[in-house]
C-alpha cells in the first residue's frame, strides 16, 4: 500500500510554480491603467475652465489609454501644463498640486503602488489648483518713437489683471494700427515681461520698430497664360503712389479674385522698400481653366421635364471676356406642355467695358414652346450695357429684338417685337443658391415697340414691373444656430399700360400659376380663360410668398410656404379674385446648391387645376 503523502511528495514543486505564478499575476497592474480625474474647483470659473481643457489627462483619458509608468509621465507633463496656465491668467504665486492614488508625483513609493492598482475601480487623479493673488499691470513701456496711432490702439492700462491673452491681444493691435498708419515694415517683438513679486504686479515693455509711413511702388503681375497684364492693371484697385493700406491691399485682392476667369489672387507686400524709397507689390494670380462646361435638369408636373448642357469660354480674347452656349430641352411632358421645345443660347460679355464696373453683353436665343396658352417660335437678339453703381447696386439698359411666331386658338401671327430695357437691381443677400440674410430686388421699365402681321394692328405699351424677395435668419427664435432657420418672402407686381390684351403678342402678357408664381396650380393656368378653356393671360398680376425654409442636421432641410396671387386683364394690380396654393419640400444641401423637391396643392379653386402639383430642381425656389 503507497502512502498519500508519498504520491503527492513529486508533486510539490508544480504547485510551488503555479502558486508563484499565480502571486505573480495579482501583483501585475492594469496596462493599459484606467484612472478618473478631478479638478477641485479654485473659486475662478475661467481658471477652471482653462484648467480643464489643458489637462492632457482629461484629453487623451479616452483616445489614448497608458500604463502606470507613462500616466505619472503625463502627469508630470500636466503639473508644468497647469503651471502654464496659472501664470497666463495672471496668478504667478499660485500652486499646483497633483495627487495619483493619493500620493504626491515625487512620492518613492507610486510606482510601485501603481503597478500594484486594479483596473477596478479606475485609480483616482486629483488635481488642486490655488492661485493665489492675481498679479496686475503696473509700468507699460513702449519706446518713445512709438506712433500716436500705436499708443491709441494698445488698449491696456495700468492695474488691468496681467492675463497674457490681454497682452498679445495688445500686441497685436499694436502692429495692425502701425500697419494701418501706412508702416508697411513696423514689425512689433514679443512683449517682455518683468514681474515684481512684492507688489503682485508685472512690468510689460513692448519692443517695436515703427518704420517710416510708405507709398506703394511698382506694381508686378505673375501667373498669368492667357489673360492680359493689360486687363489685370486696368481692374486692379492699387496704384502706384498710394499709400501703403492692408485694408485696401486685401479689397483689392478679393475684388479683383471675384474676376470668373481668375481662380487665385495672392497680393505680396515686399519686405524691404524700392530704390525710389516706395515698397515695390507682387500680384501673383491662378486662372481658371479655359473652359467648362455644365448640365442642367428639372422637373415639375405642369411644365414636364427639362434637360441642358451648357459650354464657357472664359477668357475668349484675353480680357476676361465669357462666351457662352447653352441648349436644351423643354417641355418633356406636363400637363401645360402639348409638345416638348427648345431653348438655344449664346451669350458674349464684355467685362470693365470702357471703364471699371461697367459690362457690355451681348444675346442671341432661339426657342420653341407648345403651352397651353400659346405655340411659340422665336429668334431674339439683344444688347445690355449693366454698371455697377453700388456694391448691390447695377443699372442695366439695351435693346431687344424678337421675330416670334405664335399660335393662341388656331390662329397664327407673326410680330417683330422692338424692346429698349431698363433695369436696377438691388442685391445684398448672402448666398446666390441658398440666401439666409439681405434683399433682392428688381424694377424694370420696358417700352415696346410690337409690329403684327394680319388684322392686328402695330402697338406701342409699357411694361413696368417690380420684384423683391427678403430672407431674414430667425435662427434665434427657433433655437437653432445661424442660418439654419429662414424666414423667406417674395413680392412681384407687374403692369402693361398703353395697349389692350389683345394688342399685346402673347408671350408680353402677363400669366400666373406654377413654379415661379403660385404653387400649387397648373403653369399660366389662372386668369381669365378662353372658352377652350386656355388662359388669355393679363395686363396686371400681383404676387406674393411667405416661405419658412429649417435645416436639418448637415444635409437636409424642409420648407413650408403659401402663395397667393390675382391677374387681371385690364385695370391695374391688386384687382381679380385671389389664387391661394401651399405646400412644403425638402432640400439636399450640395456644393453648388441645394436640389429642392417640393410639393404643393391649390387653395383655392380654378377650373382645370390639378390635384397635386411637383417640382424639383436646384436652389431655392427664389
Amino acid at each position: 500500500m503507497v502512502r498519500a503523502s508519498a504520491f503527492w511528495r513529486p508533486l510539490l514543486p508544480l504547485w510551488a510554480a503555479l502558486a508563484l505564478l499565480l502571486s505573480a499575476g495579482a501583483a501585475r497592474a492594469a496596462d493599459p491603467l484606467p484612472y478618473a480625474v478631478e479638478i477641485a474647483p479654485s473659486g475662478d470659473d475661467a481658471l477652471d475652465a482653462a484648467a480643464h481643457d489643458s489637462a492632457t489627462l482629461i484629453g487623451l483619458q479616452d483616445s489614448a489609454p497608458v500604463g502606470p509608468f507613462a500616466l505619472i509621465g503625463r502627469a508630470r507633463t500636466d503639473r508644468d501644463r497647469l503651471r502654464t496656465v496659472l501664470d497666463s491668467l495672471g496668478y504667478y504665486k499660485g500652486t499646483v498640486t497633483l495627487r495619483i492614488a493619493g500620493r504626491d508625483l515625487d512620492d518613492p513609493g507610486l510606482a510601485d503602488a501603481l503597478d500594484a492598482a486594479p483596473a477596478d475601480p479606475p485609480t483616482p487623479v486629483a488635481i488642486t489648483l490655488v492661485h493665489g493673488p492675481q498679479f496686475r499691470l503696473r509700468h507699460i513701456v513702449l519706446p518713445p518713437d512709438t506712433p500716436a496711432a500705436g499708443r491709441t490702439a494698445l488698449g491696456l492700462e495700468s492695474g488691468a489683471p496681467a492675463r497674457a491673452a490681454d497682452v498679445q491681444a495688445a500686441r497685436a493691435r499694436l502692429q495692425a494700427a502701425l500697419l494701418a498708419d501706412g508702416r508697411a515694415l513696423a514689425r512689433v517683438d514679443e512683449p517682455q515681461a518683468t514681474l515684481v513679486p512684492d507688489e503682485n504686479a508685472l512690468d510689460v515693455a513692448f519692443p517695436l520698430t515703427a518704420g517710416p509711413q510708405v507709398n506703394l511702388g511698382a506694381i508686378r503681375f505673375a501667373g498669368m497664360k492667357q489673360i492680359h497684364e493689360s486687363y489685370l492693371r486696368r481692374r486692379l484697385m492699387l496704384h502706384p503712389g498710394e499709400r501703403f493700406d492692408p485694408v485696401a491691399l486685401e479689397k483689392a485682392r478679393q475684388d479683383l479674385a471675384a474676376v470668373p476667369a481668375l481662380a487665385s489672387v495672392r497680393v505680396f507686400p515686399a519686405e524691404e522698400l524700392g530704390p525710389d524709397g516706395r515698397l515695390p507689390v507682387r500680384v501673383v494670380v491662378r486662372e481658371r481653366r479655359l473652359h467648362a462646361v455644365s448640365f442642367s435638369a428639372a422637373y415639375s408636373t405642369d411644365e414636364g421635364g427639362t434637360v441642358g448642357a451648357g459650354w464657357m469660354h472664359r477668357d475668349l480674347f484675353g480680357n476676361a471676356e465669357r462666351l457662352t452656349l447653352g441648349v436644351a430641352a423643354t417641355g418633356l411632358g406636363g400637363t401645360a406642355t402639348r409638345a416638348p421645345g427648345y431653348n438655344a443660347t449664346a451669350g458674349l460679355v464684355l467685362p470693365d467695358w470702357r471703364r471699371r464696373d461697367q459690362s457690355l453683353g451681348f444675346d442671341l436665343q432661339a426657342v420653341k414652346q407648345s403651352l397651353d396658352a400659346y405655340d411659340r417660335t422665336a429668334a431674339i437678339a439683344g444688347v445690355t450695357l449693366s454698371r455697377r453703381v453700388l456694391p448691390p447696386l447695377t443699372l442695366s439698359v439695351g435693346p431687344q429684338f424678337e421675330q416670334a411666331e405664335f399660335t393662341q386658338e388656331g390662329v397664327t401671327r407673326s410680330y417683330s417685337l422692338m424692346q429698349a430695357r431698363l433695369m436696377a437691381r438691388w442685391d445684398s443677400s448672402d448666398d446666390p443658391f441658398n440666401p439666409t440674410r439681405g434683399l433682392r430686388a428688381a424694377f424694370t421699365l420696358t417700352p415696346s415697340y410690337a409690329m403684327a402681321n394680319g388684322s392686328a394692328e402695330n402697338s406701342t405699351f409699357f411694361i413696368v414691373q417690380g420684384t423683391a424677395s427678403t430672407y431674414l435668419d430667425v435662427s434665434a427664435w427657433t433655437g437653432e444656430a445661424a442660418k439654419r432657420s429662414v424666414l423667406a418672402l417674395r413680392g412681384l407686381v407687374g403692369a402693361v399700360n398703353g395697349a389692350n390684351l389683345f394688342d399685346l403678342p402673347p408671350d408680353q402678357r402677363f400669366y400666373l400659376g406654377g413654379g415661379g408664381t403660385v404653387r400649387g396650380f397648373r403653369f399660366q393656368s389662372l386668369g381669365q380663360l378662353f372658352l377652350s378653356g386656355h388662359p388669355t393671360g393679363g395686363t396686371a398680376v400681383d404676387v406674393g410668398t411667405v416661405e419658412f425654409r429649417q435645416r436639418i442636421g448637415e444635409s437636409w432641410g424642409t420648407a413650408v410656404f403659401v402663395d397667393a396671387g390675382q391677374i387681371a386683364t385690364s385695370g391695374s394690380p391688386f384687382h381679380g379674385p385671389v389664387s391661394v396654393g401651399a405646400g412644403a419640400g425638402v432640400r439636399y444641401f450640395t456644393s453648388i446648391g441645394p436640389i429642392r423637391a417640393d410639393i404643393a396643392v391649390p387653395v383655392t379653386s380654378q377650373r382645370k387645376s390639378d390635384a397635386v402639383e411637383f417640382y424639383i430642381g436646384i436652389g431655392q425656389a427664389f
